[in-house]
């Protein structure tokens, strides 16, 4: 059997003691894109290089994959 129950259990006159947590401000999709944009932009030339090789590599086992990823993050740079 359901009870319903005629009162409501909190006092809804009674103003909000305690906040937890915060949220943060929305911000517009292209702000945060321009921003990620820029971190990337930074970061490519702090590293000196262009883009890593595009496309898709097969390896026979990580031991090769983190080899050549390394061979590839350390080769010879332009300035």
């Amino acid at each position: 059997m359901i009870q319903i129950m005629s009162e409501v259990p909190i006092n809804l006159d009674e103003p909000i003691g305690k906040w937890v947590g915060r949220r943060a401000p929305l911000t517009s999709g292209l702000e945060a894109g321009m921003k990620l944009q820029h971190t990337g932009s930074k970061l490519r030339t702090s590293m000196g290089s262009p883009r890593p090789p595009r496309g898709v590599f097969r390896f026979k086992s990580h031991e090769d994959a983190n080899e050549w990823w390394m061979k590839v993050w350390t080769r010879n740079r332009p300035n």
